[in-house]
């Protein structure tokens, strides 16, 4: 059966989740986040997204951004899947769906309701015993988010803007 249509918002937040297809890991090695990272860059200035908070873990991603006009998510995230998927299969010699299905999404009101959606998505890997705390997670914002941990040049490159 066919997903139904999206809620789309302009200017709303949203929780965006997409797992690897059959719940394989979609990231490999250091490398592979770090790609997906760049493209995740690339693709929320082109389409004017802002990212509040992120969590790669190894078979799926976590992101809280903001949208600016209403086509824009879909844009967003099929830019990032697609040339992500280009850059596995041709680095593992892959062939074929890499995500499962179309990317989730769901509205976060912004109020107590974001803090605890950033929250959550920043402790998964507690959560997954991938590590003790958040903040020895190098694949998450939290260091950037809650410990500041940004240089002063890398302001404007951030993720969270």
């Amino acid at each position: 059966m066919p997903a139904g249509p999206r809620v789309l918002l302009e200017g709303a937040c949203y929780h965006i989740m997409v797992r690897g297809n059959r719940k394989r890991n979609v990231f490999n090695e250091d490398k592979d986040f770090l790609e997906y990272l760049e493209r995740v860059k690339k693709y929320k200035r082109k389409h004017k997204i802002r990212i509040y908070a992120f969590c790669l873990m190894p078979n799926h991603i976590h992101l809280v951004g903001e949208i600016q006009e209403k086509g824009s998510l879909a844009k967003f995230m099929h830019g990032i899947n697609r040339s992500y998927t280009a850059y596995f299969n041709d680095k593992y010699g892959k062939v074929g769906h890499l995500w499962q299905g179309r990317f989730k999404s769901k509205v976060v009101i912004k109020d107590r309701y974001l803090l605890d959606c950033i929250n959550y998505i920043e402790q998964n890997p507690v959560r997954a015993k991938i590590t003790r705390t958040p903040e020895r997670y190098k694949w998450s914002s939290y260091k950037e988010r809650s410990l500041g941990v940004v240089k002063e040049e890398e302001i404007l490159d951030s993720f969270i803007l």
